[in-house]
């Protein structure tokens, strides 16, 4: 396959000359990309040094016996350098993520390699390191633990099991339900019954699952790529070689992973076959990933679009509407039915929607809201409340028009925004949230303009917010959570300035002199 300059990913680079308006581009790779892979892999293992240091660690695990831990984790300059080299490691792998790009800007067919080498070297430091920036994978065993005891956690918090806070899980979530679908908690039953519930070699197979996942992730976007006229390639790299991608889906090993692979793979099922059998089996994989997390549930009409087929009429489109629905309900019921849960995880869905984030629009109006009603002599509140109630209610009329409006060529880019809506009008906005579009939009199709802009301005926000937020530093020590969450956001701020504005490299990718001509997207 062959791109068009406007599935090139990144401008023509310092590696590219253009002779006038609207001359051929010619090609002149100056380096090889071997040596920003390598650089990418040294961020990686800046990271993973950086995770001894403060990754979240369970309070029992034998790991902090190490004395190389003990050094980062338990003394001040141990955790001072521990929080200079993550900061460090994740805008260095941005930066070489997008050295990459430019690299490799003609898309042939010898760039996959190149793409595929950094995938891998970038991941498997990752792999061996402490969990960073969430610890929801110790909420996952202290639920699995739940589940070994014979209680229902959509019912019983981690807490309500003995010595739940030494394995790790955040007290902040230990009375809530889980917002995790039947097939997740079988999955923590059977971690937890094969480890014993040890947190370190539970941390290993959960991760183990999440990248399992990964894989599956990098063997089906080219696929949906191909579906859509889009280079395989440049879609590989703008969605699984992302480094957003990689630390939320295998460094902080989040479930995400598993849901977003399930989906993903129902979603190329159905769109490969567009009748019966791609109907059946998108809808039953879309149904494995509702099982995983809810969220995915916006697929399934999106779905039945695929199997309804090209030019089909709307009885037939009302129809096998029902017929998915059906067919997907009747799954989770039986796996209720199993459980015996029922559909208890419905209920639990609104368990992240009770918090927000300030640079969420939606979280943004309502903080505004709630400053507005208190200066008013109102409840603040229940102003926030109404604006974040509101504020998701909008991404429904986004669905809706989704799914009744658009060409049958775009049933996948529409399922994107239809998904992307229910991000955006979130009051909470986490980095895997935004992980969760990447892969869709990349498959679909990003133009070399604001588009891809975009995704570098999120993939770097993401990143300076990750590095700076969820630290785990030793309540001892001379240094405190906050000094340490400032060090590093100062750290990751200016290395982002850098690469916007002084780096000779990356500041190309930001301005319009090195841009090719733009055009549509195929699809």
């Amino acid at each position: 396959m062959t791109a068009d300059s406007s599935e090139t990913g990144v401008p023509a680079s310092a590696e590219t000359t253009t002779e006038g308006a609207g001359s051929a581009v010619r090609q002149r790779v100056r380096k090889s990309p071997l040596r920003t892979v390598i650089a990418g892999a040294v961020g990686s293992i800046l990271l993973f040094i950086g995770s001894l240091g403060v990754g979240w660690l369970a309070a029992v695990s034998e790991i902090r016996q190490n004395p190389v831990v003990i050094a980062l984790r338990f003394t001040t300059p141990g955790a001072i350098v521990s929080i200079i080299l993550v900061a460090l490691g994740g805008m260095l792998l941005v930066r070489e993520w997008l050295r990459l790009g430019q690299k490799l800007n003609h898309w042939g067919p010898d760039t996959r390699k190149w793409v595929n080498a950094a995938m891998i070297s970038w991941s498997v430091p990752m792999m061996v390191a402490i969990p960073m920036f969430s610890r929801d994978i110790y909420s996952y065993i202290g639920q699995g633990r739940v589940m070994q005891s014979g209680l229902n956690p959509y019912e019983y918090g981690v807490s309500t099991i003995e010595n739940f806070f030494q394995l790790g899980a955040d007290q902040l979530w230990s009375e809530s339900p889980p917002p995790y679908g039947p097939l997740f908690l079988w999955m923590e039953q059977g971690v937890v019954a094969l480890t014993n519930a040890q947190p370190d070699q539970s941390v290993l197979l959960f991760r183990g699952l999440c990248i399992l996942s990964v894989a599956a992730i990098a063997w089906m976007v080219p696929r949906l790529a191909r579906l859509h006229g889009i280079n395989e390639t440049r879609a590989l790299w703008l969605s699984v070689a992302n480094p957003l991608l990689l630390v939320n889906f295998i460094l902080a090993a989040h479930n995400d992973a598993i849901m977003i692979a399930l989906a993903l793979g129902g979603t190329l099922a159905a769109a490969t076959w567009r009748d019966w059998r791609g109907g059946l089996l998108g809808a039953f994989l879309v149904t494995m990933s509702i099982a995983i997390k809810p969220i995915t549930l916006v697929f399934l009409p999106f779905i039945g679009l695929l199997w309804a087929g090209k030019g089909a009429s709307w009885t037939r489109r009302f129809a096998i509407w029902a017929l998915t629905l059906a067919w997907s309900v009747g799954i989770l019921a039986l796996m209720g039915f199993v459980s015996d849960f029922g559909f208890g995880w419905v209920s639990a869905m609104s368990t992240p929607g009770s918090v927000f984030i300030w640079y969420a629009p939606v979280g943004m109006l309502g903080l505004i809201a709630n400053g507005v009603a208190g200066i008013l002599g109102g409840d603040g509140g229940k102003a926030m409340d109404l604006v974040h109630s509101l504020g998701q209610m909008l991404a429904v009329p986004v669905i809706l028009y989704m799914m009744f409006v658009g060409r049958d060529q775009k049933i996948i880019r529409r399922l994107t925004w239809a998904f992307a809506a229910i991000v955006i009008f979130a009051p909470m906005i986490q980095a895997w949230y935004v992980v969760w579009l990447i892969p869709l939009f990349a498959v679909t199709g990003i133009r070399s303009d604001w588009q891809v802009d975009v995704l570098f301005f999120l993939s770097a926000f993401f990143m300076i917010y990750a590095v700076s937020d969820q630290l785990d530093v030793f309540p001892y020590l001379d240094i405190d959570l906050s000094s340490g969450r400032t060090i590093a956001a100062v750290i990751a701020i200016a290395y982002g300035a850098y690469l916007w504005f002084l780096d000779p490299a990356t500041r190309r990718l930001f301005r319009g002199k090195y841009r090719s001509t733009l055009q549509s997207t195929v699809i």
